[in-house]
């Protein structure tokens, strides 16, 4: 599963889409709010996308829910099928792409995906307030793989079109239609580490 994507999503790019969309972003929040990061993985920082009044702002989160139990590891992906979250903290993980692993020689060979005619993607998420001394984390929702996605990995991270961002925050339409794959010839696909012999 998705357990490493690339932020290197353009300030000025991120604002362009959010007026293209309808989307306010708050006016204190700048550049410094959308770092760049070429690897984000399990438990690192990062921003994600989120109701606050009446914008959407950037707020910086550890990725994974801390785990539910003593033997248990982070929750950095979350199965969507038959759930409803309308009590849920919903956000968006901007991301210039996601990779996935396969092969079984360590390293795995690395496939990175990005979303076609559009400058980053938005993953849907869910985030979690600070508890005690730990910060704020989010997860990232699952679904099926669609046509893109299955030759490489039996789950996906739900890639929303960006007309669909406010409807996941704001849930203004219904989660069986939102988190699903996306069609077929939706993502690109490119090898950036082949599998090791």
């Amino acid at each position: 599963m998705c357990n490493d994507y690339e932020q290197h999503v353009l300030w000025a790019e991120y604002c362009r889409m959010m007026a293209s969309l309808a989307l306010k972003v708050p006016t204190h929040q700048t550049e410094l709010d959308l770092p760049r990061a070429d690897d984000v993985r399990i438990n690192d920082p990062a921003p994600i996308m989120r109701a606050a009044d009446e914008t959407i702002e950037l707020a910086s989160m550890n990725f994974g829910f801390p785990p539910s139990g003593p033997k248990g590891g982070p929750v950095f992906n979350f199965r969507s099928e038959g759930r409803q979250f309308g009590n849920s903290k919903r956000c968006l993980v901007p991301a210039s792409a996601f990779f996935e692993f396969t092969g079984t020689k360590y390293p795995k060979a690395k496939h990175r995906f990005t979303l076609n005619g559009s400058p980053f993607m938005a993953i849907a998420g869910l985030w979690r307030e600070a508890i005690g001394n730990k910060p704020p984390t989010f997860t990232m929702l699952t679904t099926d793989p669609g046509a893109d996605v299955a030759p490489y990995h039996n789950r996906q991270v739900v890639v929303l079109q960006p007309e669909d961002w406010g409807a996941w925050i704001n849930l203004t339409k219904p989660e069986a239609k939102l988190l699903r794959p996306l069609p077929a010839g939706s993502l690109s696909v490119e090898t950036v580490r082949p599998e090791s012999s």
